[in-house]
């Protein structure tokens, strides 16, 4: 393999992680609509999302590439990239739920899609690379522990959409 085609995948998955991470914060808008909601005490404080989710998308970038490396082939690398598409989606449409049409109780429902896409990123990638798989295994916790968050927010405020 060429130092080009090397680097390719590496390229890619940056790029990638850098463009969820800033479509998701373009869509985060802390303002008055978000601190005036009842938060339960063992929320993170806010400026902790912001390293959780470097770290999230940096082990999930690696992930990527060592997924993308040890997959038998071009079918196998297509089916990563479409998870790994549908994962960010659902990443980006859970902020755009929550914050910018400020529909918490919506972006409860969407968190089990984004979660289950992470449970299936883990399950496909563990085929081709267990280190890869275990990579995503913070971003499952994570996501978990975002989603008991999210019902937490949503018992405490409902009902939205008045």
């Amino acid at each position: 393999m060429t130092v080009r085609g090397r680097w390719k995948p590496v390229a890619v998955a940056a790029a990638a992680a850098v463009a969820v991470a800033v479509l998701g914060a373009i869509s985060t808008d802390l303002g008055d609509w978000y601190y005036a909601l009842h938060q339960p005490a063992w929320k993170p404080p806010d400026w902790a999302f912001g390293p959780a989710w470097t770290l999230i998308f940096s082990l999930s970038a690696v992930a990527g590439v060592w997924a993308w490396h040890d997959a038998p082939g071009c079918a196998a690398r297509e089916w990563l990239l479409a998870l790994f598409a549908l994962n960010g989606f659902l990443n980006v449409l859970w902020s755009l739920l929550y914050f910018r049409l400020r529909r918490p109780d919506w972006a409860l429902v969407e968190v089990v899609f984004l979660w289950l896409s992470v449970a299936l990123l883990i399950g496909v990638l563990g085929r081709y690379s267990r280190r890869a798989a275990w990579m995503l295994v913070p971003y499952l916790v994570w996501v978990a522990y975002a989603g008991a968050l999210n019902g937490a927010t949503v018992s405490l405020n409902a009902p939205f959409g008045g």
